[in-house]
């Protein structure tokens, strides 16, 4: 039997880890603070969209007070109040998030996020540990690749 056939490529999961460092941390902070100012700038805009639909219906009626013109502008402020409201928890998480990286300890590990990656297998190996591997980052640059490759 061939070696070819003693062989299997498989594919696992690799978690990778950050080092919080000054670096890191201000670019996660920032990074959160802009996702919070893009928030902040979306519910504005809606506001901005549902009282110029409301004018236009407005506008458009024969009878702005009519109860067709009130039903229309009420189901706008519903979708509008719904919408912020989802929007609202967007930015709480984002707000939690941005305390949970302020508290983060110098030289302390976070997990990054994870890539895909191929390996080889063949008889006699131990999977369990070539499936856990895991790369360490700092700044960008990998400082440590643990586990069995």
């Amino acid at each position: 039997m061939d070696e070819a056939n003693n062989k299997l490529l498989l594919k696992r999961t690799i978690n990778i880890k950050a080092v919080v460092t000054p670096r890191w941390k201000e670019e996660a902070q920032q990074q959160l603070q802009d996702q919070i100012n893009q928030v902040d700038g979306q519910l504005q805009q809606m506001d901005m969209q549902a009282q110029q639909m409301i004018a236009e219906i407005q506008k458009q009626s024969p009878d702005p007070q009519g109860a067709q013109v009130k039903q229309q502008i009420e189901n706008i402020q519903g979708q509008l109040t719904q919408r912020k409201s989802e929007m609202l928890d967007q930015k709480n998480k984002t707000l939690q998030q941005l305390q949970q990286v302020q508290m983060l300890e110098m030289d302390q590990e976070v997990n990054q996020g994870q890539v895909d990656s191929f390996f080889n297998l063949a008889k006699g190996d131990n999977l369990i540990k070539k499936m856990q591997v895991e790369v360490l980052i700092r700044d960008g640059i990998v400082e440590d690749i643990r586990g069995e490759l």
